[in-house]
């Protein structure tokens, strides 16, 4: 057993140890790795907890509970923009690179603010700036520059000289400068629109997201004056107001001369974030760009996003028609036809090839047997022989039929006992669902519904129609215009939160912070949201059209979540 004095020596020479690597931070490796290949090293450490060596971070959390840091990585507590979090008691502080390098004081307040109070309201500080070699104690030894103890929840990392310095310096660089797109008096944000979309669709996305920044630059006026005069306790709030402003982008042409375009359109003015935007097609070059270049993109209105677990800039409403092929899969899953085969008949279209792969990998990811499709290329080819082959080909199998009513109604020409126990479709690709599905086929024809059912709707289409009312806008397409009131509307809470820490990774943080939503939301019944979560209406609805003379849509499933 060692002594309370041996464990101060220890200690000493531990201290000693990392004064020396923090000396040698900068300069290790130098050859070796260029700046940016430490800051992806570093980057990397941050946020998923691997070592440059590939391994798991190891780390001591509460003095002995030994964890990996793939468990428990930094961003998991200080988030992808290093500003911090609060989770029940547990107040985790900022570490990006601007916040390291200041002095923490009792009162923060902007500079000279301080010198004017009292002076026995002044306070020493709390802690100096970080240096490196304070850097490197904190995070192996959980101490901050005074020497303290961090919060015993902040892990000591088992971390050697050539780990820390590329950690090391990516939380210098972490968050250490404003993001592109603010200036000291206006917050640049962009919508995109493409060729090829409706001119009323257009005008109705644009009315409502100008409405919402004439809204917030109403306020200009008291909040510049404000600034200018109000207390010093309210500095750090009132003196973060920026006006907003709102580019269009147009884009012409085909998809593949966008990316070319949208570069050009961010030379002659960097943004912050891109808001909504309308495209006729996939959303996918734009997604790519914005990825590249880290621009937050906001809810843009699309039924073909881009699906991916790692991408991070770009925050849907939903997986659009993958989505629904995923529920379609779901609701499979829990019937009685869950062990029997599917087959798919698919219109060769950007619909359908979302729907049918969507169904595909969630039957693949759920064990089920793999469904094999039939695709009907070109838009006028009907799909009646397709059907007729594939329910004969695959007798008892469940028919999972992404296409049109023409396909749906040669159903009826198959022979009762031929006909598929199961049928599912998307309510999406119907124009009149109530009466295009034959009423001998009811039974068993199941339709993937992704949006709130009317009478959840009615509850919060007074709140919006009524916002739409007084700003005289004219609903044209009240589920566009309802997505980017709610849109409109959070901008204008995330806004609040950041205070002056204009950063575009803070500004993804804190939208992955707010509560799950059901006010105002318009076309869904909730919007959930969560760190690294990118497509916020989770869910679909499952409905039957009902039996008798006066069919209605009825659900045949809660709100089926992906």
């Amino acid at each position: 057993m060692i002594s309370t004095g041996g464990r101060v020596v220890v200690f000493l020479l531990g201290l000693a140890a990392v004064a020396a690597i923090a000396q040698q931070v900068d300069q290790h490796r130098a050859v070796e790795l260029s700046p940016r290949e430490k800051l992806a090293l570093g980057e990397r450490m941050y946020r998923e907890g691997i070592l440059p060596s590939g391994q798991p971070m190891r780390a001591l959390v509460q003095g002995d509970i030994e964890v990996e840091g793939t468990m428990f990585s930094c961003a998991s507590c200080h988030l992808r923009s290093g500003l911090g979090s609060a989770e029940g008691t547990v107040v985790t502080r900022p570490i990006n690179g601007a916040w390291l390098a200041k002095p923490l004081v009792g009162v923060e307040m902007a500079p000279g603010s301080r010198e004017r109070l009292p002076e026995w309201f002044r306070r020493d500080d709390m802690r100096p700036a970080y240096t490196d070699q304070a850097l490197a104690e904190a995070i192996v030894f959980g101490r901050d520059p005074n020497g303290r103890r961090l919060h015993p929840a902040m892990p000591s990392y088992e971390l050697d000289e050539a780990d820390l310095a590329p950690l090391v310096s990516y939380l210098r660089s972490l968050s250490a400068t404003p993001s592109p797109g603010v200036t000291e008096t206006t917050m640049h944000f962009a919508t995109v629109v493409s060729e090829g979309v409706a001119a009323a669709d257009r005008a109705a996305m644009l009315a409502v997201l100008e409405a919402h920044v004439r809204d917030h630059n109403s306020q200009v006026r008291h909040e510049e004056r404000r600034k200018q005069s109000g207390p010093f306790m309210k500095e750090d709030s009132w003196g973060a107001y920026r006006r907003w402003s709102l580019a269009v982008w147009e884009l012409a042409g085909p998809p593949a001369t966008w990316r070319q375009q949208l570069e050009s359109h961010y030379a002659t003015e960097p943004v912050f974030a891109l808001l909504g935007g309308l495209a006729a097609g996939e959303w996918e070059p734009i997604h790519h760009f914005a990825e590249e270049h880290q621009i937050p993109c906001l809810l843009p209105l699309t039924d073909f996003p881009v699906i991916s677990d790692t991408d991070w800039y770009t925050l849907y409403f939903s997986k659009g028609y993958y989505q629904e092929g995923e529920a379609a899969a779901r609701f499979l899953h829990r019937s009685a036809q869950a062990d029997s085969a599917a087959v798919q008949v698919v219109r060769d279209s950007p619909e359908g090839r979302a729907l049918a792969h969507g169904f595909r990998e969630t039957c693949r990811e759920l064990g089920l047997p793999e469904p094999k499709s039939y695709l009907l290329e070109g838009s006028g080819q009907t799909g009646r022989d397709a059907v007729a082959r594939a329910v004969s080909l695959h007798p008892g199998a469940t028919l999972a039929l992404w296409a049109g009513a023409e396909e749906l109604a040669a159903l009826e020409q198959v022979g009762e006992a031929q006909r598929p126990p199961l049928v599912l479709a998307s309510v999406d690709l119907l124009v009149d669902p109530v009466h295009e599905v034959p009423e001998d086929l009811r039974s068993a024809v199941y339709l993937t519904h992704p949006n709130a059912l009317a009478d959840e709707q009615q509850r919060t289409r007074v709140v919006i129609e009524r916002w739409l009312k007084v700003r005289n806008i004219p609903v044209t397409n009240y589920p566009l215009q309802a997505k980017m009131y709610f849109l409109g509307w959070t901008l204008s809470g995330v806004f609040k939160m950041m205070r002056d820490d204009f950063y575009r990774d803070y500004l993804l943080d804190l939208t992955d912070m707010m509560r799950d939503q059901d006010y105002a939301i318009g076309v869904y019944p909730r919007l959930s949201f969560g760190p690294g979560q990118r497509y916020a209406s989770k869910g679909c609805y499952v409905m039957q059209v009902s039996p008798g003379p006066e069919p209605r849509l009825e659900p045949r499933s809660d709100w089926i979540v992906q």
